[in-house]
């Protein structure tokens, strides 16, 4: 490495505000892919029952993207901190448009290959996948090398507020794309976006960092020091992955209309919870701001089970919002709290291969219990007990969490 720019980097240091150039930048791109993906998402059940699928094959078909990105969040860790970062969202949103057109003539496909639709469905989500394993990792990597360090989990609970403006409109605007111009335009659309988000990645302005060389060992894949939180994480998520995957199923199979709009409810309140959770993780720590999230996640799973109408089910998104939705952020602001600067592509991967894991086993479990039980609270209850042992993990582990963020604050 050329010594000049090893200087460089060595007198670097996060801009002083959170909204600076390189934070801006990657919001915008962030918002984009997640835009396609919360509209795409949501559908895919509908899609696939529409299709004639089972239960238990709807809930493969909404799990089967984890598959993929978790075998490949093994290589994105290393490929992220030693590859430009720009080239990777590029590449990652070209396998994302690529499935997106997938969906958009999976009959056309299944017909000339003779075999059926969701089996066409279930290659392009595995696709998703690969595209879903590098983008959110490195988009995560890049923005942490631009906020302050003094308002890290602030500026971790405003990134995530991209996520909630493509949640809040998604879900609504593809359901109403789906309504207006069915399911075969409405993914084109989707895919479009991803190119659109393609071009966009060129803008995008990259903090400088040592590049560390290429390997696949174990240390480089995933970062030990943030296996605890990704650990919560994936507990967390267990449940919610019920949510993404059979909410709009479940409301209309109890009659109740307008389901999509817990989406908006969920994201729209998010918008405020998000931030000011991270603002009480940084003044009072995680385990303090993070117990009762998690808490108000469990019970908003509850509640989802025992709605009989839209405002029951309203409700439960908005405590959802102070639970899943608030907590998540600062559980990956504490996964790259726990590593060095150049190791924070590993410590992405390894928050999402928690993530992956809750999607892989949540959906096709869900999927089971709904297939042995039916479409009744008893489903929600059970997807509630691993939310309570996230709890139980931070409890038991605080000292540990209090250990990662004082190394943060003191600079080691």
């Amino acid at each position: 490495m050329d010594i000049k720019m090893d200087r460089k980097i060595k007198a670097w240091e996060p801009p002083e505000k959170i909204w600076n150039v390189w934070f801006i930048s990657i919001f915008f791109i962030n918002m984009a892919l997640n835009f396609g993906q919360y509209m795409s998402n949501s559908l895919l059940s509908l899609y696939a029952k529409e299709m004639g699928a089972p239960a238990e094959q709807i809930g493969m078909l909404m799990s089967m993207f984890a598959i993929t990105a978790l075998i490949f969040r093994f290589v994105a860790g290393p490929a992220i901190n030693a590859y430009n970062r720009k080239i990777i969202v590029a590449m990652a949103m070209g396998c994302m448009a690529s499935a997106y057109f997938g969906f958009c003539f999976a009959p056309e496909i299944a017909v000339f290959m003779g075999v059926k639709v969701i089996n066409v469905l279930k290659c392009f989500r595995l696709l998703q996948g690969v595209g879903s394993a590098f983008a959110g990792s490195c988009c995560l990597t890049i923005v942490a090398d631009a906020i302050p360090r003094e308002q890290f989990s602030s500026g971790m609970g405003i990134f995530a507020c991209a996520q909630v403006v493509a949640q809040a409109v998604g879900p609504t605007v593809g359901v109403c794309l789906k309504d207006r111009f069915g399911y075969t335009t409405t993914y084109f659309i989707f895919g479009c976006i991803m190119v659109f988000v393609i071009l966009a990645a060129s803008t995008i302005r990259l903090a400088p960092t040592v590049r560390m060389p290429f390997s696949l060992k174990l240390q480089n894949m995933i970062a030990k020091e943030a296996v605890l939180p990704a650990a919560v994480t994936l507990l967390i998520a267990l449940g919610f992955t019920s949510i993404n995957a059979f909410l709009l199923v479940y409301a209309q199979e109890r009659g109740i209309n307008g389901a999509s709009l817990f989406f908006t409810v969920y994201a729209l309140t998010m918008l405020f919870t998000r931030p000011v959770i991270g603002r009480l993780t940084d003044r009072y720590g995680f385990v303090k701001a993070g117990i009762p999230s998690v808490l108000a996640t469990a019970v908003s799973l509850v509640m989802i089970g025992f709605s009989t109408n839209l405002p029951m089910l309203l409700l439960a998104a908005f405590v959802n919002a102070f639970g899943y939705g608030a907590v998540m952020p600062a559980l990956q602001s504490l996964c790259m709290r726990a590593v060095s600067l150049e190791r924070r592509g590993s410590a992405s991967s390894t928050n999402y291969i928690g993530q992956d894991l809750a999607t892989l086993i949540g959906s096709t479990t869900a999927g089971y219990v709904i297939a042995a039980a039916g479409y009744t609270p008893f489903m929600w209850i059970i997807m509630a007990v691993p939310v309570l042992l996230g709890i139980l993990v931070i409890f038991l582990c605080r000292k540990k969490i209090y250990k990662i963020e004082n190394n943060f604050k003191s600079g080691k």
